[in-house]
């Protein structure tokens, strides 16, 4: 029985097990019927031209854990944002870890997506929020529907300012030989308020794992989000990370993504605009090698007039790694004033590193700025050159030049001891010895 096979077989039981009578059930089986019809994809579409799953599908997934797993504190210390206080939401195996999570139901709302699901008090927002920004043809992301249960669920109240970050800590143990597992988080931002989210997906073992995460965002009017994703995960994990976000009047939301590790990682990042004087930001740092896949697939869909959108990625590829991006720009009749820009540029550091990019404009209005552009080289040599004649060894001359390449997305992360991780972390993949790893 192929993976496809074996989730579909699996529904019914899970539904019995999360409450068939459930009002999400119309939702789960129409999500569930076009997965079903398209299955997984391939690289016969266009959006996956790239990137070929048939390797990680070959694997015996499980899809629920048979056991509960026990993980202290101390085995995950080290990934957790240590150095500042937050809030933790913090999943074993897909499971929530009660003894590891800092959780609050008090100014704001940080919890659980299993509780939000089912506790009649939650009723109202789950019918006005949850899978409404969702790609509801997408079959990853209807995978995920049917089978959406657990996860984070954050809801800051209006004119609230959370008052620390929040974490979200998926991790898996490799009790199980493979595991797939399938977050659900949401996240609502109402009129006002502000918060800063960091999330990662962190293997603890070599087994194999497979993580089809669906993250929704909702940033009404006025709203600030700032979205960190850390993606440092081993050689033998996969990641399908799928992002909605939609934005009312005069929000910003910035989504940064930092990806390092892992064997193939997919980010789906897509923006829906709602009002006018929105600002959305999508930074991104890539450094990998061996024969790691990154891709990164984007859409900023400019709907409203006097807004900017700002896409800033940099790559770097060593090895036989392999990279992709394909970003689109989107901007209707009715978006006059937009000002959007995008930018990709890679360094490649060996003869058989790639990186496939694919920039997209598509503008249907007549008073616009907009921009992209990508860029594919090699490091400077007369740089390089300047630097070892003034006494800089050509292993840290070569790490300075990548470090400078990035430093402008560093410089956009606002949570001043995440900042100093990931310089470090970042210098530490472009070869220079720090004192831990992120």
């Amino acid at each position: 029985m192929d993976l496809k096979e074996k989730l579909v077989s699996s529904f019914m039981a899970f539904e019995e097990r999360v409450d068939v009578h459930s009002e999400l059930h119309d939702v789960r089986t129409a999500a569930l019927k076009n997965f079903e019809n398209k299955g997984f994809p391939t690289k016969k579409e266009e959006a996956w031209k790239y990137t070929s799953l048939n390797a990680i599908l070959k694997n015996d997934f499980t899809v629920f854990p048979k056991q509960e797993s026990t993980v202290q504190y101390s085995d995950v210390k080290k990934y957790f944002l240590h150095e500042v206080d937050s809030y933790k939401v913090v999943f074993i195996d897909g499971v929530f870890s009660s003894h590891l999570s800092s959780t609050t139901h008090e100014a704001i709302d940080v919890c659980l997506m299993s509780s939000a699901l089912t506790k009649p008090k939650y009723k109202t927002i789950i019918e006005k929020y949850f899978n409404q920004i969702a790609n509801k043809e997408e079959s990853l992301t209807s995978l995920n529907t049917a089978f959406a249960n657990e996860g984070a669920y954050i809801n800051i109240p209006k004119s609230k300012v959370a008052d620390k970050p929040i974490e979200i800590m998926y991790f898996s143990t490799g009790n199980e030989a493979a595991l797939m597992v399938q977050p659900r988080n949401l996240v609502i931002v109402h009129e006002n308020a502000q918060v800063q989210i960091i999330e990662r997906h962190q293997s603890l073992n070599e087994n194999p794992v497979l993580t089809n995460s669906v993250t929704e965002i909702f940033a009404e009017k006025h709203a600030v989000v700032d979205f960190y994703k850390i993606q440092n995960d081993n050689a033998t994990a996969n990641l399908i990370d799928n992002t909605y976000v939609s934005q009312q009047q005069e929000s910003s939301v910035a989504v940064n993504t930092f990806c390092f590790g892992g064997n193939l990682t997919r980010n789906n990042l897509n923006f829906y605009h709602f009002g006018e004087r929105i600002v959305s930001y999508l930074n991104g740092i890539t450094i990998i090698g061996e024969k790691q896949h990154v891709d990164h697939y984007t859409l900023v869909q400019h709907a409203t007039p006097n807004c900017e959108s700002h896409q800033d990625y940099k790559g770097i590829f060593s090895d036989r790694a392999t990279g992709v991006f394909n970003g689109k720009i989107f901007v209707e009749r009715e978006a006059q004033k937009t000002n959007a820009f995008q930018k990709s540029n890679n360094i490649l550091l060996s003869d058989k590193a790639t990186i496939n990019a694919k920039p997209q404009l598509e503008i249907f209005a007549d008073d616009v700025k907009c921009s992209h552009g990508c860029t594919i080289g090699q490091l400077d040599e007369t740089a390089m050159f300047y630097m070892q004649q003034r006494g800089i060894p050509q292993k840290e001359a070569k790490a300075l030049l990548m470090y400078a390449f990035t430093n402008n997305v560093i410089e956009s992360i606002k949570i001043p001891e995440l900042k100093q991780r990931i310089t470090k972390l970042i210098a530490s993949k472009l070869g220079v010895k720090m004192g831990f790893d992120l």
